[in-house]
């Protein structure tokens, strides 16, 4: 049959005659393939097996990739009565990237053949790469290999379609909640991960209540694609705040630290700003005070209202009166008023504001008659 048999490699012929449709081929992620060829045989041979195989080890027999766990339900052979031989692989993965080749063992002692250069089979999966300026950009349907058979790109908007090409370009003018993806024809299933731009929110932990002294980190969660590769902190009505990463931290925070604060998140395709979240810096009565009504000379008979000052958070929700260190019958209201001063009221005055975090006594106020 005017075959070219090489010399044996531990005691499987290479042999000329196996003659591949393709010698490479590059295919969706997720598609099916078929790899084939033709071959021929010494006369006088019988075949009695018949594969294909990726992996050849110095004194190693190869191995069926048929047989392979990873590769159930997922391979097919067919061969045909003129010696064609047909390798079906459906639902294609990037692992499945290898040269493959064929091989067939026949009744006759050292009857094992093979055949090079084999088929070279490389998986991509699409990818949007981003390219432009800050609002126009330009879109590329990316592979890692080229693909097979110079396919028809399409290109989706928001889900739907609006581009049919053999170009893997396009461009468009970005709004912010736009998303891009893109397709194969004949693949319109295996879509590409859509691009968009950073959607963010602001995590703060801990999620309770928040105790001044304690620390506290801000959270950008982003969902973007590409990637997020900057983030910007804000405080509202305040400048940016020192730091680019995905999280900011307070090691002890303050009640200086309260208010509104959001994050912007940028990747290739643009940048957007997340809502704004409130930290709110809860800490025990401070600054606490007596006050006293009428403020001049307090005549004798003279209604004389006294008030209890205290900045809080929470605010304060129970206040307690003394005088000369003792506490008054009912004297638990911000305020407390003697209606009818008499000479036997003159003392010391001070209050205790209490909240749930903490509580504070104001330094005595002296209160007598002129």
């Amino acid at each position: 049959r005017g075959l070219n048999i090489y010399p044996p490699i531990f005691g499987v012929l290479r042999i000329k005659h196996v003659t591949y449709t393709t010698q490479s081929i590059c295919a969706l992620k997720g598609s099916t393939v078929k790899l084939t060829c033709s071959y021929t045989y010494p006369s006088g041979h019988k075949v009695t097996s018949t594969f294909w195989f990726t992996k050849m080890e110095t004194g190693v027999e190869p191995e069926d990739i048929g047989q392979d766990p990873d590769n159930a339900g997922r391979l097919e052979y067919h061969g045909d009565k003129k010696n064609g031989h047909t390798l079906k692989i459906t639902d294609l993965r990037e692992s499945d990237s290898a040269t493959y080749k064929f091989r067939f063992i026949t009744d006759q002692t050292g009857g094992r053949y093979y055949g090079d250069p084999g088929v070279t089979l490389s998986v991509t999966g699409l990818q949007v790469k981003v390219t432009g300026g800050h609002q126009d950009k330009t879109l590329t349907c990316s592979t890692t290999c080229t693909l097979t058979d110079n396919p028809t790109y399409i290109w989706y908007k928001n889900g739907t379609i609006v581009k049919e090409d053999t170009s893997s370009l396009y461009s468009d003018y970005f709004n912010d909640a736009d998303s891009y993806s893109c397709a194969v024809k004949g693949h319109e299933n295996l879509h590409s991960p859509a691009v968009y731009k950073p959607k963010t929110t602001v995590l703060v932990s801990p999620s309770g209540e928040i105790a001044e002294g304690s620390s506290v980190t801000l959270t950008c969660s982003s969902d973007a694609n590409p990637p997020v590769d900057k983030y910007t902190w804000y405080k509202k009505n305040g400048a940016s705040l020192t730091g680019s990463e995905k999280t900011y931290n307070f090691p002890t925070i303050s009640s200086e630290d309260s208010g509104e604060y959001y994050c912007g998140a940028e990747n290739k395709y643009g940048r957007l700003n997340s809502s704004s979240v409130s930290v709110d810096v809860q800490y025990g009565p401070r600054n606490t005070s007596v006050s006293v009504s009428p403020s001049g000379e307090i005549v004798e008979g003279s209604s004389v209202t006294l008030t209890c000052s205290s900045d809080a958070n929470p605010p304060v929700d129970k206040y307690t009166w003394y005088v000369q260190n003792k506490t008054f019958p009912n004297g638990f209201g911000q305020m407390y008023n003697i209606s009818n001063f008499k000479s036997k009221d003159n003392g010391h005055y001070h209050c205790e504001a209490w909240n749930g975090r903490g509580s504070r006594n104001s330094t005595p106020l002296t209160v007598k008659l002129y």
